[in-house]
């Protein structure tokens, strides 16, 4: 089932595009998993190892093409709360290994098709929403402000401003230093997107994140050694762990105390993370399938199934619950990803690197890789894409831009949650206005002539617009209910058309003829 001999030949066929979509990857994973460490409450390495797993383990089994996996800031707080009611990091790690053992249960009862019931106007919402906080949280960051910590999508902040109060605060922050290096990352990583890829395939090869990067590292490495009034401060640049020895790097993972697995709390809270990372997770695939060039469909099932197999290893081994993220999935569309591939090598940079060159990674200034998601937020919440939802009209507007403003005002989970009410509304309005169709003819010796036509689909939210049509009929109507075209009507409806046949159309002097289902011609009820 897993890893087919297709998938393996091509796998490997489009190296040119997936090694370098892989380092920017890879760059922006790396804050993004310790800044969701930090938040979470739990050891900075547990968030590293999230994210080496959800590259190797859960890129391999997934058969999502661009999809990538880690630690998820909409479950930090959740992680946070959790590690604290249970007590200790270790009785957390068997939540995380149940809650895989769960996930997989739900992949093999074909869990994943609840993906599919989510309206493609929240996704859009959802995606645009996420490029917009992404913009809005990288701007104190480009500014030398690190208050709160990188990966956070939530209003309510850590440091405990919101979103825009942070933009105000942030005022008194700034560092001229960073904002030298985001300027100058930015100017590089816009010349390379807008002239210079166009211009010879070099520059496709060498992405532009790479070049800021490399950047941001020189920067920091000549004004140490040569002017220190213009270097970037350590608490403004990445913090990975950093492990003296071997011995000392196995040091830093910790294994899950599996004598409190029959805890009622333990399994509480393994059950918690299933649902809402599972829930994560189909709604990320559902937006990065969108955004795939070719249109690529994922398996859901299978997505949760390889989810589940990257938590039970995240847990064995110390680390955070995984879900696939569509920032990282949005940076290797931009980036030009094009198999599973270039997930799986970011996920071998993530280890190689923590592993043995960590120091390199601490050199990195936050203000470089907020440029770079500045580019991944506009790209994914550009201003055409509201005129283009605006065009299709409100049924299609409205439930976008709640979307958005939900998860710019509250989180992702709640603003999903508020676009899809408003999808639903809608639907359950077009569903009661479009429940039949009234054709009146004139008037003939005396009688009026109606013919109502019931919609393919007719159930128990049509019984008003069903009723309150056959209640404003004139007296002395010859009516006719046209149900020959429907393949599905509820129990209730028949009941209100019974109910009319027999009884209100005598007294109003209504005389009723049906056309049942398979019938082409007019009968009694």
């Amino acid at each position: 089932m897993i890893g087919s001999t297709n998938e393996k030949q091509g796998l490997f066929s489009d190296l040119r595009q997936d090694i370098p979509a892989s380092i920017v990857v890879f760059f922006v994973a790396v804050p993004l998993c310790l800044g969701i460490a930090l938040a979470s409450g739990a050891p900075l390495f547990s968030g590293l190892i999230s994210g080496i797993v959800g590259g190797i383990v859960v890129g391999y089994l997934s058969n999502s093409s661009l999809g990538v996996s880690g630690p998820a800031a909409g479950l930090a707080v959740i992680v946070l709360t959790s590690i604290q009611s249970l007590g200790a990091f270790e009785t957390f790690l068997v939540a995380v290994v149940l809650a895989g053992i769960l996930q997989i249960i739900m992949g093999f009862l074909k869990g994943g098709v609840i993906g599919y019931y989510f309206p493609s106007s929240v996704i859009k919402g959802m995606l645009t929403g996420i490029g917009l906080i992404i913009f809005l949280k990288q701007i104190p960051h480009a500014l030398g402000y690190d208050a709160d910590y990188e990966g956070d999508l939530s209003f309510w902040q850590a440091d405990g401003e919101n979103t825009f109060t942070e933009l105000v605060n942030m005022l008194q922050y700034i560092s001229p230093n960073a904002v030298i290096v985001s300027a100058v990352s930015l100017t590089i990583l816009l010349v390379w997107d807008l002239y210079l890829s166009k211009k010879h395939k070099v520059f496709k090869l060498v992405q532009g994140p790479l070049v800021a990067v490399a950047f941001g590292i020189i920067y920091q490495v000549i004004t140490t050694a040569y002017f220190p009034d213009f270097t970037i401060q350590n608490q403004h640049l990445v913090s990975v762990p950093v492990a003296e020895n071997f011995s000392g790097f196995i040091n830093q993972f910790t294994f899950p105390d599996f004598s409190k697995i029959l805890s009622s709390d333990v399994w509480v809270v393994a059950i918690t993370i299933a649902v809402v990372a599972s829930l994560e997770t189909l709604l990320s695939v559902e937006a990065t399938d969108k955004l795939d060039p070719k249109k690529r469909i994922t398996n859901t099932n299978r997505e949760l199934l390889a989810q589940g197999s990257g938590n039970i290893i995240s847990g064995l081994i110390g680390g955070l619950p995984v879900t696939q993220v569509i920032v990282r999935s949005s940076a290797n569309i931009q980036s030009g990803g094009q198999t599973k591939f270039s997930a799986i090598l970011h996920g071998i940079f993530l280890l190689i690197c923590v592993a043995i060159i960590p120091f390199v990674l601490n050199m990195i200034p936050l203000a470089v890789l907020a440029s770079i998601l500045f580019v991944v937020g506009y790209k994914l919440a550009k201003p055409s894409l509201f005129v283009q939802m605006y065009k299709l009209g409100w049924s299609q507007f409205a439930p976008f831009l709640v979307t958005i403003l939900g998860i710019v005002f509250t989180d992702l989970l709640r603003g999903i949650t508020m676009g899809l009410v408003v999808g639903i509304f809608i639907l359950i309005r077009n569903s009661f206005k479009n429940s039949h169709f009234l054709h009146q003819e004139d008037v003939d010796n005396g009688y009026h002539k109606v013919k109502m036509t019931l919609a393919e689909e007719v159930t128990f939210i049509n019984k008003g617009a069903i009723l309150k049509a056959l209640d404003n009929l004139p007296n002395d109507t010859r009516l006719t209910i046209d149900m020959s075209k429907s393949a599905s009507i509820d129990y209730d409806v028949l009941e209100i058309i019974d109910n009319y046949k027999t009884t209100t159309s005598k007294s109003k002097g209504v005389d009723v003829k049906l056309i049942n289902r398979g019938d082409s011609q007019t009968v009694d009820y």
